[in-house]
């Protein structure tokens, strides 16, 4: 069994931003030269995100209303892990609802995806240096 490492890294210029990065990690499957396995794609810090969901605009500015909704950014008071001296609390919940990780088949060297699916890094806290691990293992 073969297994292949790389990462990718973001600096957002917002605080909340979704990007897609499904060509990045095709790319990072061509480079193993990995055909047949699984590829787990993870955010590396505990205000970010990866998941697995559709590339349209309008259901972007959707999650972004509806965890805006769930976890404000402000008032900063409302979370007390600002009381460290840190003003982020809401988007540690946010990373918690998104989640950490997706893993996709990979068949024939192709990410095995449903109809419409695509990879997004998703930033909660963004303006920073962040990466994404990939991680492919199979034959």
């Amino acid at each position: 069994m073969k297994s292949f490492r790389k990462e990718l890294w973001f600096n957002t210029k917002e605080r909340v931003e979704f990007i897609n990065i499904t060509s990045e990690v095709q790319q990072a499957v061509n480079e193993s030269g990995i055909k047949e396995g699984l590829c787990l794609v993870n955010a590396m810090h505990i205000t970010a995100s990866v998941f697995i969901n559709d590339h349209e605009s309008g259901l972007h500015s959707d999650y972004k209303r509806w965890l805006e909704e769930l976890a404000p950014h402000e008032p900063l008071s409302l979370y007390k892990h600002n009381l460290t001296g840190e003003d982020n609390g809401d988007a540690h919940l946010k990373r918690q609802i998104m989640g950490r990780e997706v893993v996709v088949a990979v068949t024939n060297g192709r990410l095995d995806f449903g109809p419409w699916e695509q990879i997004f890094y998703g930033e909660f806290d963004g303006r920073r240096r962040k990466r994404v691990l990939i991680k492919i293992i199979g034959e």
